[in-house]
């Protein structure tokens, strides 16, 4: 019979530090079994993530399930959400995207202008990533601050790492780009005005050939936005202003 779990996944706090060893061990043997790099910080680093509210923790009651913590690089331009750890007994029952999730959630609301980047091997982890809106970069789009690559030292790649200058490792690269979400909802936007002045055509039984003309003609006085808002704000003001526009050409 499968066992039914009620895990938690919510910010760490100070009440969390007594779960700090269990962490770093499960993240080195992970390490070890894996045969790849996943950086193990010390104690006092974990504390400190858990004091500050920048980490993520799951638990199953009292038992501890799984990790993650952020980090911010380069004056806050990039952050780093790090340490990402499934215990052995909780994995292959989705928790591990539920944590990432929560530390995205997370270094949006303390970061929101800041690209959230990772460092990872697991292609479960490169799934969820790209699920958030993450995409693979090089490693020259990261941050170049020299704390965060110092912190790669415990990773059993290093070696790896420097003998490419930093250009690559058997890690793969992935940015999200809030910018990115912004250009979207701007051309979303776009659509759906270029849809609602469709429907105005549809309701009111006009021809979008003959309007549009009158659309470019419009252009030397105000912009389409201004058009699409008239459009969809004030029908009348908008015919009537086409009407005089139209007599006086």
């Amino acid at each position: 019979m499968e066992k039914k779990y009620k895990i938690t996944v919510e910010v760490a706090t100070s009440e969390h530090v007594k779960y700090v060893s269990e962490i770093n061990d499960t993240i080195q043997h992970a390490s070890e079994e894996r045969g790849t790099g996943i950086a193990r910080r010390t104690d006092d680093y974990i504390t400190s993530k858990m004091n500050e509210g920048k980490a993520v923790i799951a638990l199953d009651g009292d038992t501890f399930a799984g990790f993650c913590y952020i980090e911010s690089w380069s004056h806050n331009k990039f952050v780093a959400n790090s340490g990402l750890i499934v215990a052995k007994q909780f994995r292959g029952i989705g928790l591990a995207k539920r944590i990432k999730e929560k530390a995205f959630e997370l270094s949006r609301e303390k970061f929101p202008e800041a690209k959230i980047f990772g460092l990872t091997t697991g292609l479960a982890v490169m799934k969820i990533n790209s699920e958030l809106g993450y995409k693979p970069v090089t490693f020259s789009e990261l941050t170049d601050d020299q704390a965060f690559w110092k912190g790669c030292q415990s990773c059993v790649n290093y070696d790896i790492l420097m003998r490419t200058q930093r250009s690559k490792c058997l890690c793969t690269a992935m940015l999200f780009d809030p910018k990115w979400e912004e250009k979207q909802n701007r051309q979303q936007k776009t659509e759906g005005k270029t849809i609602s002045f469709k429907k105005w055509l549809k309701r009111n039984n006009s021809k979008e050939e003959e309007i549009i003309p009158l659309k470019s003609k419009l252009k030397r006085v105000m912009s389409i936005n201004a058009i699409s808002s008239l459009f969809r704000n004030n029908n009348e003001t908008y015919v009537e202003t086409i009407t005089v526009r139209n007599n006086n050409s």
